[in-house]
């Protein structure tokens, strides 16, 4: 989708395709919900819990499963309809949240089963999340995608910055039921537009991967690509020290300003209205700085706040506090997301989106407990100033391990390869498959075919091949030969989808390196085992 016009690059660009604005209005009214949800579960805890820990745990509790969950959710997001991964999450959701009403009404609630309510909640989410997030490139398309993400954090925060405090004046008139109810209604739009959207229509895939095989391919993908590596690192970091700020909310309200559910309503509100500014501001300013220096500026800002906070009786300025935190936030997380989204191939998308929230919301769940301890060891505010220490090292570890840059890489699908005629009775589960390819390099040009087939080893690596080695002829010393093994014929075809425009590039210069018939020749063969030659299958 190109942008052609002044209007076409504003942030709300994403809202003029009907479907992702039908999406986004669902999602505003359920994250409305989630909110009132959130301040009712913190306040209600803050009442029956019986230590300060519990209090922090209830942020985990719902943090915790995107952790222990992300891979599985990621490779579901990428093996199964999208569509129905969304819809089949939000319904459980649903119904836990039903749940959570009725145990609440009848007066059954304790601080555990409240915990483990909003564990199930949780469990949606993570199931939700990375399906959500893979299909915004479905909404929008490709350019518009970092505004999309941007409006996401935007309708999230928008909300943030009224909704805690209508649900303060909810918790305080009525009770922790009633936000509990306004929750559960909130789920009932965005599973109508999710009913509702059809998704793209799509080539399904020849040999469906199996969910082990596709967590062992995420993980592969993961490992094999150093830039999302640290991009996880300093996820994690953020969202350990950051969550402070989120967490140790409810007993800053209480302890440090004598403040009620409305006092910690609004000051929710007012880390929303920090968020909503930077939402709109963000693809302004990268613009102008690096994705390093904006995360480094989230990271000072965060530590700023948090600092104040620790120190502050003023109810203005801990509001303002805040609001500088929740800038930082979506400043960080958005960078983080769509970085993501734009140096990762669809094929696994969903897996490194689930890495991601596996790193980040582990460090926030991680965060919510070590913090929460900290206050029942060193006092409140000494907890807090140890928050601001951390997020400092986390700007200082921009020093080893940087944000990359966003560039303007093309990952679709390279799409040249066509499955070969085969003389033996091959089916999926055949192999293992050896493929060997053959060039001529001169020796002018040996030096550059080694750095290509460095990068060349690390793509076909991290698409599924094993056992990868590059060998030179000792009597025709022209003569290269790639070789590598996979582990079936129908990982070898997956191998081929997974190939990208980017990678291609690569191949394309290494083939003019190549100094014979062009293309090169590959031979492909089946490992066996003598043994067993006499009963020869595919």
């Amino acid at each position: 989708m190109a942008l052609t016009s002044h209007a076409d690059q504003s942030p709300f660009a994403p809202l003029r395709v009907p479907v992702f604005r039908s999406l986004w209005l669902g999602n505003l009214l359920s994250n409305f919900g989630g909110l009132v949800q959130a301040v009712g579960a913190a306040w209600l805890m803050t009442l029956i819990a019986a230590s300060d820990t519990q209090v922090a745990l209830v942020q985990a509790s719902t943090t915790l499963p995107v952790m222990a969950f992300s891979l599985l959710s990621g490779a579901v997001a990428d093996s199964f309809d999208r569509r129905r991964v969304m819809l089949i999450a939000q319904l459980f959701m649903f119904s836990v949240s039903v749940a959570l009403v009725v145990v609440t009404y009848n007066g059954w609630i304790t601080a555990w089963s409240l915990l483990g309510l909003t564990f199930l909640i949780g469990c949606g989410v993570a199931f939700n999340n990375p399906a959500w997030q893979a299909s915004v490139r479905d909404f929008v398309g490709m350019d518009l995608v970092p505004r999309a993400v941007l409006l996401n954090g935007v309708g999230f925060n928008v909300t943030r910055s009224v909704a805690p405090a209508i649900g303060g004046l909810i918790v305080a008139a009525s009770g922790a039921v009633v936000a509990f109810v306004v929750n559960a209604a909130s789920y009932l739009g965005i599973i109508a537009a999710v009913w509702r959207w059809r998704g793209p229509a799509k080539q399904p895939a020849k040999y469906r991967e199996p969910l082990a095989s596709a967590i062992r391919a995420g993980i592969r993908y993961v490992r094999l690509s150093p830039n999302l590596r640290r991009l996880y690192v300093r996820g994690f970091v953020f969202g350990f020290s950051a969550i402070a700020v989120l967490a140790l909310l409810p007993l800053i309200t209480r302890d440090m300003l004598a403040g009620d559910s409305f006092t910690y309503g609004v000051l929710l509100g007012g880390f929303g209205v920090g968020a909503v500014v930077a939402g709109l501001s963000s693809e302004r300013m990268a613009e102008s700085i690096s994705s390093e220096r904006m995360v480094r500026l989230a990271f000072l800002a965060l530590a700023v706040a948090v600092a104040v906070c620790s120190t502050s009786g003023w109810f203005l300025l801990t509001l303002a506090a805040v609001a500088l935190a929740g800038w930082a936030w979506v400043l960080a997380l958005a960078l983080f997301n769509t970085t993501v989204q734009l140096s990762t191939p669809r094929w696994v998308v969903g897996r490194a989106l689930s890495f991601y929230q596996m790193f980040t919301f582990g460090g926030m769940a991680l965060g919510s407990w070590v913090w929460g301890m900290a206050v029942e060891m060193y006092m409140l505010p000494a907890a807090l100033q140890l928050s601001a220490a951390a997020l400092a090292f986390g700007l200082l570890l921009g020093l080893k391990w940087r944000i990359p840059s966003r560039r303007d890489l093309n990952l679709d699908p390279l799409n040249r390869w066509q499955e070969p005629d085969v003389r033996l009775d091959i089916v999926p589960r055949s192999g293992p498959v050896s493929v060997a390819v053959e060039y001529l390099i001169e020796e002018a040009d040996v030096a550059e075919f080694g750095r290509l087939m460095g990068q060349r080893q690390r793509i076909r690596r991290r698409n599924g091949a094993r056992q990868w080695t590059l060998l030179r002829n000792i009597e025709s010393t022209s003569q290269w030969i790639e070789r590598f093994e996979l582990s079936t014929w129908a990982d070898y075809v997956r191998f081929h989808a997974r190939t990208t425009q980017e990678d291609g590039k690569v191949g394309d210069r290494i083939r003019e390196l190549h100094r014979g018939p062009q293309p090169p020749r590959v031979r492909r063969s089946l490992v066996r085992d003598p043994g067993g030659l006499g009963s020869e299958q595919g």
